[in-house]
């Protein structure tokens, strides 16, 4: 198993701006006339400016004020001032969030423009602009534009830490522990997990004020919660482990610590640094074949863990400096939803690799933390291949198509690299069994609830995405023996979830 897996920071997939949410379902994909009757109240008599309503409650069109000349008709102002993103505008309830975010009550539009409410409002003004889709741009920068080399590269620093448990095998060696798992195991389980969910919170929190513009707040921010996030993990590994175990509670406790170093490293994208203080972990290759002595072991483990702690604290210097704390910041409480997905989505994973040994069943651990690299692109690619589409077509049944059609080949993209390495895993390490159907069935099952729950935590649904893992992960620790039920109820939910919220065009807004 791999302590780095979820050292990947939530916020990676940012996610996106709230954007209002119309009040009801998207009705058709086409605009349709206001309805008859629709309108509201009439404003008072006389009211220049404002229509007059007929005795059926329509408009009767402008009123004329005091001097005879006939005002304006407030709705062709709107059309007028709102014309540029009218014409973009893929489907009415785009219009109608618009116009809701803009702080028109129901009341106001039906005194100033005779209608009933903001949808009636915007099927309206659909109807009255011509459609203008631009023509799709270059993509811009930003963490939903990430060239495939960088996600590669997070992939591989995600992995790597996976070698120290090849290093720490024979340290760790001891009798049958306990609830029938290696001697060991419950302190570097409990370590681990305490720093998943942590860390998660913690990364959040940081892209938060990296969002905001204030990266020595953010600095701050890690300069403050990694060592907190390291002694919690610490003292959670001691305290778990029992006699005898002491030496994989050592391990736990320098775990804990390069889970807080490469969160630093990792938010502050400083993936490079960590990839060189990951390098002397590469002395594990040769463990795989040849018994090398414990002090070269503890020695290659004791000097990258050392480098990533040195490569951490030189990029959170401006997080030292006087009055680097910035404003308030957002609420603490808003980061618990993202450490608590972390928590879920990691014991599905610790599920996926407990093995006979410490290092029965890290082939599927390892390929999964690989596979987070190509899921971080592919996460990017259904972005702005939704974007683009929102661009270039004309109505919401198109885009519903459209971006189904980008989901499933992004998820089956992403599940065709999982085999792959699972394959490549086996195949390079010695002696791994081949994986049986059911366990590979288990495998891609995790697999998918990881990227959907990583898809919906971007768009902002990472309170739906951590109950789901959650709930999942309880029941495999209840019942190891529904593993693959739990993983597949908890995939087709998340499925469900993602059809639902990530067809609308107004989920894709920014």
């Amino acid at each position: 198993m791999s302590g780095s897996l979820w050292l990947k920071p939530p916020t990676t997939q940012a996610p996106l701006p709230a954007i209002p949410r119309p009040r009801r379902e998207d009705r058709a994909g086409r605009a349709t006339p206001p309805p008859a009757g629709g309108a509201g109240a009439p404003p008072p008599a006389g009211a220049a400016g404002h229509a007059s309503a007929a005795p059926g409650g329509h408009p009767a069109g402008p009123t004329a004020p005091a001097g005879g000349e006939l005002a304006d008709d407030p709705l062709d102002e709107l059309t007028e001032r709102l014309g540029g993103l009218v014409a973009v505008a893929v489907h009415p309830d785009e219009i109608a969030a618009v116009l809701e975010s803009d702080g028109m009550t129901d009341d106001h539009i039906r005194l100033t423009y005779g209608r009933a409410d903001s949808f009636a409002l915007a099927e309206d003004l659909y109807a009255r602009v011509e459609r203008r889709h631009p023509a799709p741009q270059a993509p811009p920068g930003g963490a939903w534009h990430t060239g495939l080399a960088g996600c590669l590269l997070r992939g591989l620093v995600f992995a790597l830490p996976g070698l120290a448990y090849v290093l720490a095998a024979p340290l760790l060696a001891g009798e049958q522990g306990r609830f029938g798992l290696p001697g060991g195991t419950v302190p570097l389980l409990a370590g681990a997990v305490t720093g998943w969910v942590w860390n998660q919170s913690l990364a959040h929190r940081a892209y938060t004020w990296l969002g905001l513009g204030d990266r020595p707040a953010a600095a701050r921010a890690l300069l403050l919660g990694a060592p907190a996030g390291a002694l919690a993990g610490t003292v959670v590994a001691l305290a778990a482990a029992a006699p005898g175990e002491t030496p994989a509670a050592l391990f736990a406790a320098g775990q804990s610590v390069y889970l807080a170093a490469a969160t630093v490293l990792l938010v502050l994208g400083r993936e490079r640094a960590l990839l060189c203080a990951l390098a002397p972990l590469a002395g594990a290759v040769p463990a795989f074949r040849w018994d090398l002595p414990d002090l070269l072991r503890a020695g290659l483990l004791l000097t990258a863990l050392t480098a990533s702690v040195a490569f951490a604290g030189l990029v959170l210097r401006p997080g030292a400096r006087r009055g680097a704390a910035g404003r308030g910041g957002p609420p603490r409480a808003t980061s618990l939803p993202y450490g608590l997905f972390g928590l879920g989505s990691g014991l599905l994973v610790l599920h996926a690799g407990i093995g006979d040994t410490l290092v029965s069943g890290a082939g599927a651990v390892i390929a999964l933390t690989l596979s987070m690299g190509p899921a971080e692109w592919l996460l990017h690619r259904f972005r702005g291949e939704s974007l683009t589409r929102l661009r270039t077509l004309a109505t919401a049944r198109e885009f519903r198509r459209a971006v189904t059609g980008t989901l499933v080949l992004c998820l089956g993209g992403y599940l065709g690299v999982l085999v792959t390495l699972t394959v490549g895993v086996t195949l390079a390490w010695p002696g791994a069994p081949w994986p049986t159907p059911p366990r590979l069935v288990t495998l891609l099952l995790i697999g998918t609830v990881l990227w959907l729950g990583l898809l919906l935590q971007a768009f902002g649904a990472v309170l739906s995405a951590a109950a789901v893992c959650l709930l999942a992960a309880a029941a495999q620790t209840l019942e190891p023996a529904a593993g693959p039920v739990a993983a597949g109820g908890a995939a087709a939910v998340l499925a469900v979830l993602t059809g639902v919220l990530l067809v609308r065009p107004t989920a894709h807004r920014v």
